[in-house]
């Protein structure tokens, strides 16, 4: 394992602000891990740690295949995790609509730009990411639909849904829509928890990436094999909406099949 400092911002009245990469392997660029874009993302932090913990055991035994690199990001936002804000504190500007950014910009740009430079080229990228909405997810995969996506190649992380949409035009700012059209496969890992940890989606969420990478040929690694995954477009989802006022008592919980009468 190689730890090195990917890009720097000077830091006013505090230390810099240092985005961090984790490098395994050597030779052809196969993976990059992308974790928390923003100051509340507690729970992706945490996976690329146990991530990285796997790796660095992976590595000294030998695991990582010949001429293959991993580059793992844990986080590209520390500054706002340690002020609890969840875009860049001093712009209040979320970097992940930031891509591919600009050196001549303000410093969400700068940061996207230098982060994007590290981390274009590789075959595979893949993003602990946050929904917009608080909610209790099913860990699951998501893709834009770019001209460029591969769901058989999303099925291959063995959870339960892959979920694809249209790129909206905010959407053609971010990092995954920016990695597809740079030619790398770029996939958003969704898991239950966002600004706490949840253990056991995050170890679902590392045991998918680990399975991924080992049938990609880039590690060896003893996993079961997972779930075959049902690919979901995003516009077949449907918000289910109270008729009167009141409370609301929950009398499924997520996962559970449910059949409604037509």
């Amino acid at each position: 394992m190689h730890k090195e400092v990917l890009f720097s911002v000077e830091g006013l009245y505090r230390e810099d602000n240092e985005i961090t990469g984790y490098r395994f392997g050597h030779g052809e660029k196969a993976a990059c891990i992308i974790g928390a874009m923003r100051g509340n993302e507690l729970q992706q932090l945490y996976i690329c740690s146990q991530l990285i913990r796997t790796l660095k055991t992976l590595e000294e035994h030998g695991a990582i295949s010949h001429n293959k690199e991993i580059l793992v990001v844990p986080t590209v936002n520390m500054y706002g995790i340690n002020v609890e804000k969840r875009f860049w504190p001093i712009d209040n500007v979320d970097i992940n609509r930031c891509f591919p950014g600009g050196m001549n910009a303000d410093s969400p740009k700068r940061i996207a730009k230098a982060l994007f430079d590290s981390v274009q080229g590789y075959s595979y990228g893949i993003q602990f990411a946050s929904f917009y909405m608080p909610g209790d997810f099913i860990p699951h995969v998501r893709m834009m639909e770019t001209g460029f996506q591969s769901p058989s190649l999303a099925n291959l992380f063995g959870l339960q849904y892959v979920v694809t949409r249209k790129p909206k035009p905010m959407d053609t700012v971010t990092l995954n829509y920016s990695w597809q059209m740079n030619g790398t496969n770029a996939f958003s890992i969704y898991t239950n928890a966002t600004d706490t940890v949840d253990e056991k989606s995050a170890r679902q969420a590392v045991s998918a990436v680990l399975r991924f990478l080992t049938r990609m040929g880039i590690v060896k690694y003893n996993n079961h094999s997972g779930y075959i995954a049902s690919v979901i477009e995003e516009h077949e989802l449907m918000p289910v909406k109270s008729d009167t006022a009141g409370f609301i008592k929950g009398s499924r919980n997520r996962g559970i099949r449910c059949i409604t009468e037509m």
